[in-house]
């Protein structure tokens, strides 16, 4: 069997791809598999990274702000739909999949018309531009939030869940106590409560600003952080923990500055709360491991889609919703209140299990082998 996978330009577009990828390659170990993607975006370089071969189209999303630059825009569509046919042509797939993104447009549309089955995964709560163009030509939607026959034909979508990070769920406390002591020359102990901050792997401008502003009273509270600043925020946050260092006595040794944390298993098995970003690979994390969090969704994102996935989890008491133009003034404090919280983490943690979709990944992979079988 033949699968073609299209999609990218973010990381939630990407991670799922590939992890549908590796399911697809688990169950049928002689399948071939070629991605489709956006020339220049970050799919050319991560998927390679995972092992398997793409193709760049040059197609770009359409520029909402300078409507005269968008003839290009259209000139690039053409030139990708062309290409995408002798892709199809010549690779002559079973099944299409897309996970979202402008390729995933260009590469999708053509290959239903060739006659190709197309299966789709919308990570987000709020349907994307790409897959809600695309679902007539779907034979299947996969999505991972209830409510989406909004967007999509009721009898095309199958409720799998979001692909998550393999071997999440490997790390332990004392793994995790041992680990960051180790390399980053803390004192955390097993008897403090652990909260971890989040932004993505570029960082979160807001997120970022609200642990500055409140830093002394996260040395004061006598918690462990962790607080992955993204590489773009780094050395301002770096330098505001360590301005905060020289004004005391004593060097801080309950809160840890990174731009990246390479173990999250381990980040996530100490976490006892979580401040993240509202991503719907970070929600789908947290359902799966269970995680009390507070949800701090992005404003600068396609549809105000973070705040809707965040929603999602509110409305069933599964998760704590701090307004992006709010976190200034009460992400920190609204941390510092229910970390200490017992009852709240717990039911928090009992509420977000129930919303948990594991094997997600696997789901997804079995019915794009039934669309093939048939």
């Amino acid at each position: 069997m033949k699968y073609l996978i299209s999609g990218g330009g973010t990381g939630g577009h990407i991670f799922p791809a590939v992890s549908i990828a590796n399911a697809l390659r688990e169950l049928d170990p002689t399948c071939e598999i070629l991605f489709v993607g956006a020339l220049g975006r970050m799919e050319m370089e991560r998927v390679p990274q995972a092992g398997y071969p793409i193709v760049g189209l040059p197609v770009k999303g359409f520029d909402r702000s300078h409507p005269w630059r968008n003839v290009r825009v259209v000139i690039d569509l053409v030139r990708s739909m062309i290409q995408a046919r002798k892709i199809v042509r010549n690779f002559r797939p079973d099944v299409g999949i897309g996970v979202g993104g402008y390729a995933s447009g260009a590469a999708m549309k053509v290959a239903a018309k060739m006659g190709v089955p197309i299966l789709l995964q919308e990570q987000n709560g709020f349907a994307g531009v790409t897959n809600k163009l695309l679902k007539d030509d779907a034979k299947k939607i996969c999505v991972a939030y209830e409510g989406m026959e909004r967007f999509f034909p009721q009898e095309k979508i199958i409720l799998t869940g979001n692909p998550v990070r393999q071997n999440l769920t490997s790390g332990s406390k004392v793994e995790a106590l041992k680990y960051f002591n180790e390399t980053f020359g803390v004192n955390f102990t097993a008897d403090k409560k652990t909260l971890l901050i989040i932004g993505g792997s570029l960082g979160a401008r807001t997120i970022n600003k609200s642990v500055i502003t409140h830093l002394s009273a996260l040395i004061e509270s006598d918690i462990q952080v962790i607080w992955q600043t993204g590489k773009n925020y780094y050395a301002d946050c770096k330098a505001a923990l360590d301005g905060a260092n020289a004004n005391r006595e004593a060097l801080c040794k309950g809160i840890i500055c990174t731009d990246f944390v390479s173990q999250m298993p381990l980040a996530y098995a100490l976490a006892d709360l979580v401040i993240s970003r509202a991503g719907a690979s970070s929600i789908s994390e947290l359902c799966l491991l269970g995680k009390p969090s507070i949800l701090v969704p992005s404003p600068n994102v396609a549809e105000d889609h973070q705040t809707h996935n965040a929603m999602a989890l509110v409305r069933k008491d599964a998760a704590v919703l701090v307004k992006d133009i709010d976190a200034n003034e009460q992400m920190v404090a609204t941390a510092l209140s229910l970390v200490q919280d017992e009852a709240q983490l717990e039911s928090l943690h009992q509420n977000i299990l129930t919303l948990a979709l594991p094997d997600s990944a696997k789901r997804i992979a079995e019915e794009v082998m039934k669309l093939a079988q048939k």
